[in-house]
């Protein structure tokens, strides 16, 4: 049982019970991880649960689930619950992050230097 003097704002499990409707994952399948970006398709709608429409804000920019999870103060599962809710909606969009930029080959790189040191 709760201790009563603890307050609703401090990630008591019931709250997170509530805020997910006592789910554990998505609706339907997501590819969603720490570092997929999300986007707001536009702001938050009137009636929206207070948590979507904090992430339908805080996402006007592209924002990563971990991001979204530690402006919300929220475990990142209970995060990945409520983005599901918002991608199923076509509220959000989800996107992995830009893949850092190849290196060249050692090789290739050690050639061209060879070639500078030549002429």
């Amino acid at each position: 049982m709760s201790n009563p003097g603890r307050g609703w704002e401090d990630g008591t499990p019931e709250r997170l019970y509530v805020i997910t409707g006592g789910r554990s994952g998505p609706l339907q399948s997501t590819s969603l991880d720490l570092v997929t970006l999300i986007i707001a398709r536009s702001g938050p709608r009137p009636g929206m649960q207070p948590e979507h429409a904090s992430i339908m804000r805080l996402c006007q920019s592209p924002l990563s689930v971990a991001e979204i999870s530690a402006y919300l103060g929220l475990p990142v599962s209970v995060v990945t619950v409520l983005l599901g809710d918002l991608l199923a909606a076509n509220q959000v969009l989800s996107r992995p992050p830009v893949a850092p930029a190849q290196l060249p080959d050692l090789a290739l790189i050690e050639a061209v230097i060879d070639g500078l040191r030549k002429l």
